[in-house]
């Protein structure tokens, strides 16, 4: 469990401000420390200006979660504002990171604002002096901009104001000045480096009167990396064969495609930016026909337009792996904050029953393997598989061992035969190649595949129901046939998966617990932070994690709901739909789940899990209904 000294920091700007990078550089001298950092990132759907930040929280112990609010606040203002009116529309944008980070910033905390871009009425106008003494504050106005504009431009105000943040929490500015000489040269690595210590020596001049300091870093036993789930998806993809990606921008999928684009030519790739999505998909499946392992993806509204080429290679049995990055809607809705309500969409989407895998990675661990096994049960036992994850998860950077992802790459085609293999395989009168065996020699529903160029293997592929050879075939019992196979891949799948101990969910708690919580994709660490709290405040609480969504680990979820007396599912949506799939699959225990639920566009703070547990368990008793977190004011 994170120690309680452990520093939360967040920085707070505009966007374009250089928020992002700023913080990541943050993060990574952190962990060059020798400590273990995790960041949360928030921002506007706006390319430039719009009140954006990014929390890096940093310890001794494992760090897998956002914090319980905040205790240290950079907030450099909003160089981009298009209004800096009170009056305008939305309010003063020029000091919203000031104004709209106040309500999460812990008692105690800290504040640093950008006095040379934040006039006194900014300030005077949201009364922080007053503000400040409730509770308990301890306010650092600086010229930031001043210090970047002595030694050249603007854009230097964050390196100011990492340099004040080192001095105010002693951390080391060698770390800093490491990444800054690393990454740039001439006369903006001077720069930036004069700017950073005059920062500094700011910073030491000044009366502390807040007594934080950064925990001094105990080391790491082995390397680190400092990867988000966009890295650990693409990462996998490339080591499991990939070789081909398809795909049209959009946030918070974008990530994957631009980082698989820049990669796989390297290992002799090829990356396709298309028209739309529903190009973006059926060029996937040509590749994937053709012999390449292939993926594509989306975020909402584009993986609607997938719809019908999902189908179309659930139709043909070609393999393929899709990635849908999820974002608050319905429509646009919210681009960039992230949601979990997607997830009817990805079991269900296009016309017909679903013959699908759908995986819910919950960290960057996990968004690797669980990557890896998807192109490996798709190209086994051809079927699309789906990887689902949020834009919190999408942005999120942990350290992680470097070693974690020393795994041999996987170049397999899996399940095409050898023209060898094909000459002795099953063919029609006609010389066709029996592509849709009705009942494969090895007792499996997956029939022999070929690809095109292969002697012996010609045949035919159709959206429509077909017969061995895939002609159109509307007979009955034809029909039944192809359906039973189909669908009987996702039974073996789910017996392959149990049968290796390879099933993805995750189990945290005393295995004797009184009640249990169920959670999926990027809530699962907060949710295990929260139980851990839970515990230690004398509740009885275990938790799962859910990451096999389709084919449904049906085996595992009876045993955890039969060992509870009730469980709370928490997950980011209005409807409760990961407890919707549970009573699908397992109706009998329907009496026995309750909703822990929010969809204000921020994910669940640890606090947020341990008093809605709390609130509902009240009188002893979990109630047996659906209960919806409430945002409080401000948040």
């Amino acid at each position: 469990m994170p120690e309680p000294d452990d520093l939360m920091w967040r920085i707070a700007g505009g966007s374009g401000d250089g928020i992002d990078s700023t913080s990541q550089n943050f993060a990574k001298a952190l962990m060059r420390s020798g400590l273990n950092v995790f960041t949360h990132r928030h921002y506007p759907s706006r390319i430039r200006g719009g009140h954006t930040y990014v929390e890096v929280r940093a310890g001794n112990g494992p760090v897998n979660s956002r914090g319980d609010g905040y205790n240290f606040l950079l907030t450099l203002g909003d160089s981009f504002a298009r209004n800096p009116s009170e009056d305008a529309y939305y309010g003063n944008e020029e000091a919203k990171p000031l104004t709209e980070n106040l309500d999460e910033l812990n008692e105690g905390g800290v504040i640093v604002y950008d006095e040379g871009l934040l006039d006194e009425e900014d300030v005077e106008a949201i009364n922080l002096e007053e503000r400040a003494e409730e509770n308990g504050w301890h306010v650092y106005p600086v010229d930031l901009r001043g210090i970047a504009r002595e030694h050249g431009r603007d854009v230097m105000r964050n390196t100011a104001g990492v340099g004040f943040t080192a001095a105010l929490m002693d951390i080391d500015p060698a770390y800093f000045e490491e990444i800054i000489s690393n990454g740039m040269s001439g006369e903006m690595k001077e720069a930036n480096l004069k700017v950073l210590e005059d920062a500094y020596e700011l910073g030491q001049e000044v009366e502390h009167t807040h007594g934080w300091t950064a925990p001094e870093g105990e080391g790491h036993d082995e390397e680190q990396v400092l990867l988000s789930g966009s890295d650990a998806i693409s990462y996998g993809a490339i080591d499991e064969g990939c070789r081909f990606i398809s795909g049209y921008p959009m946030t918070p999928w974008t990530d994957v495609f631009t980082i698989m684009s820049q990669n796989l030519p390297k290992f002799g790739g090829i990356s396709e930016q298309v028209e739309d999505e529903i190009a973006a998909a059926a060029l996937a499946i040509g590749a994937s026909h053709a012999g390449v392992k292939a993926m594509s993806g989306s975020s909402g509204g584009g993986f609607a337009l997938m719809s019908e080429p999902l189908g179309l290679a659930e139709m043909t049995e070609t393999p393929l792996v899709l990635v849908e990055a999820m974002r608050a809607g319905p429509s646009t809705g919210m681009p960039t904050k992230p949601e979990q309500g997607d997830l009817e969409h990805i079991l269900y989407t296009s016309q017909g029953d679903s013959t699908r895998v759908v995986f819910a990675p919950a960290n960057v661990e996990e968004c690797y393997t669980q990557t890896r096994k998807a192109f490996e049960l798709a190209y086994e036992y051809q079927i699309p598989a789906i990887v689902a994850y949020d834009q919190k998860l999408q942005g999120e950077l942990r350290n992680v061992p470097e070693s974690f992802f020393d795994e041999e790459p996987n170049a397999d085609p899996g399940s095409v035969l050898t023209e060898e293999e094909i000459a002795e395989a099953a063919h029609h009168a006609s010389d066709k190649f029996k592509r849709f065996l009705h009942e494969p020699e090895d007792g499996s529903n997956v029939s022999p595949r070929s690809v095109p160029g292969q002697e012996g293997g010609r045949f035919l592929a159709t959206g429509n129901e077909h017969n061995e050879v895939g002609h159109i075939s509307e007979d009955p019992e034809n029909r039944v046939i192809q359906m039973n196979r189909r669908m009987g891949k996702l039974d073996d799948i789910r017996e392959e998966l149990d049968a290796t101990e390879q099933s993805h969910q995750t189990y945290h708690g005393p295995e004797d617990a009184e009640y249990g919580i169920i959670t999926w994709g990027s809530q699962q660490d907060t949710v295990f932070e929260a139980v851990d709290e839970l515990n230690e405040a004398g509740h009885s609480v275990k938790a799962v994690g859910v990451s096999d969504l389709m084919p449904f680990p049906e085996t595992e979820m009876t045993e955890f709901l039969e060992s509870v007396e009730h469980a709370v599912v928490v997950e980011m949506n209005a409807s409760g739909q990961l407890r919707g799939h549970i009573q699908k699959e397992l109706g009998k225990y329907g009496d026995k789940l309750s909703s822990l639920l929010k969809y204000n566009g921020n994910p669940f703070e640890p606090r947020d899990v341990v008093e809605g547990f709390e609130t509902s368990n009240g009188d002893g008793e979990l109630p047996h209904q659906r209960m919806t977190y409430v945002p409080a004011a401000g948040d």
